[in-house]
């Protein structure tokens, strides 16, 4: 991505209350997508992985593991080939501002022969990884980071690791806890991780490292809702070989909330193509959120359908565990007939950017009502006018401005581009969702 298209104004279509039909077919999960291409790397035998999502953070991901080692080739149709290989350096990863590159690859860096240097984006130095830092050096990893305990830095690694009991702080991202643990297998004796931080966002993100942990055969235990109840989070992966799979990528469910967003706004109906019956993904739980904003979902076969009266209702919720779709909820509340209040939401001011700060420094220039508090967003609706929509590089925040853009005329979203991080193209489903009339043509 360059500073040109960084510059460039994207002209939100508006769409006001002509309402959508359409079928949309949603990208692989850029969180399965990174995981698999951890574990397919660390595993004894090849890995096909099919229908996996190709944007930056996946392409980053898949530059890293190519420079410590690791062979991935890409088929015509788009599926990859994992073969794991020794890894080895010296090698440079550029991990972006992608938070599973800079946070998954330096523990399986820790597991080379040789120095692995890691550095990134300008943001990427802002970001904390200082946990997963000071976790491999309690295992005994050799690291250069100038005492700052954030990128860039270089791992020497020894080639093996020992493993061992982790005391780590998450409360400021879960990534923590899913980089140690699908790098358990390859230790000798196996990872225990204890979270001794007070909060701890986005459980759903640990449920599908575990899921994808057990998929390639690892053994893991998981705390009890007892424990959980109790304040006890705790995990063990014990030792032993991941052996490759044959996996298809759910869609990244996440990644259709503004085309759900779009049918509630028009008074419409979207339909989603092979949404899972049953996913770990926190994306899923849009289904219940946006129901209670005033949508009308349900299943139709393997697709989840969306309709609406184009009425929005605000809401009262905790985010706590599915904040990656604050941005979306956001944009709607702004546009709904009854205040929202955001809550559990602290952690995202580490994210991409202060989402918290961006969502309403752009929406009360847009003419909105937005006060933040330290993790909560007050959203009164009120008559929005058009402008310029910021995204600080920020893929949810672009997609928010889009989501606004179709209620509000005169919308100018600011670098649009930065939605391939986790939507190849983003502007083209776009427009292709908006000249449906039919909700058997589909987006793909």
């Amino acid at each position: 991505m360059n500073k040109e298209s960084e510059n460039e104004l994207w002209s939100a279509p508006f769409r006001g209350a002509n309402p959508i039909s359409a079928s949309v077919t949603i990208p692989g999960s850029k969180s399965a997508t990174n995981r698999a291409l951890i574990l397919a790397a660390l595993s004894k035998t090849p890995s096909l992985l099919r229908r996996p999502l190709h944007s930056r953070d996946s392409a980053l991901m898949i530059s890293g593991l190519r420079a410590i080692g690791c062979q991935i080739t890409e088929e015509i149709n788009g599926d990859l080939r994992i073969i794991p290989g020794k890894f080895i350096g010296p090698a440079s990863v550029d991990v972006g501002n992608a938070g599973t590159v800079m946070r998954f690859l330096p523990p399986v860096a820790a597991l080379a022969n040789g120095a692995i240097y890691f550095d990134g984006d300008a943001r990427s130095h802002e970001r904390p990884v200082g946990p997963v830092i000071t976790a491999l050096e309690d295992l005994g990893v050799s690291m250069e980071h100038g005492g700052k305990y954030s990128l860039p830095l270089t791992i020497n690694g020894a080639g093996q690791l020992k493993g061992g009991v982790l005391e780590i702080d998450a409360s400021s991202s879960s990534q923590f806890i899913s980089a140690l643990l699908m790098i358990a297998p390859a230790t000798k004796d196996g990872i225990t991780v204890k979270h001794i931080g007070k909060s701890l966002p986005s459980m759903p993100h640990i449920e599908m490292t575990i899921t994808a942990l057990q998929t390639f055969g690892a053994s893991v235990k998981k705390p009890t809702a007892e424990d959980i109840a109790n304040g006890i989070y705790e995990w063990q992966v014990a030792p032993g070989e991941l052996i490759g799979q044959d996996l298809v990528i759910e869609p990244d469910l996440s990644n259709a909330a503004p085309f759900m967003a779009a049918a509630m706004i028009s008074g419409g109906e979207v339909l989603i193509a092979d949404w899972p019956t049953s996913t770990a993904q926190p994306g899923d739980q849009l289904r219940n959120i946006f129901t209670a904003m005033g949508a009308e979902i349900s299943f139709s076969g393997t697709n989840l359908r969306v309709k609406s009266t184009g009425k929005i209702h605000g809401i009262d919720i905790d985010l706590h565990d599915v904040g990656e779709l604050t941005p979306s909820i956001a944009a709607l509340a702004a546009l709904a007939d009854s205040p929202s209040s955001l809550r559990g939401i602290g952690h995202l001011r580490l994210h991409e950017t202060d989402r918290l700060a961006a969502l309403a420094a752009e929406i009360n220039a847009l003419g909105g009502d937005v006060d933040e508090e330290e993790s909560i967003l007050h959203i009164s609706p009120v008559a929005l006018h058009g402008g310029i929509f910021h995204t600080y590089d920020d893929h949810r925040l672009a997609t928010a401005g889009a989501i606004l853009g179709l209620a509000v005329e005169g919308i100018q979203v600011e670098n649009i581009a930065t939605t391939q991080k986790t939507l190849p193209d983003f502007p083209g489903a776009w427009a292709k969702m908006l000249a449906s009339n039919s909700l058997d043509s589909g987006i793909e």
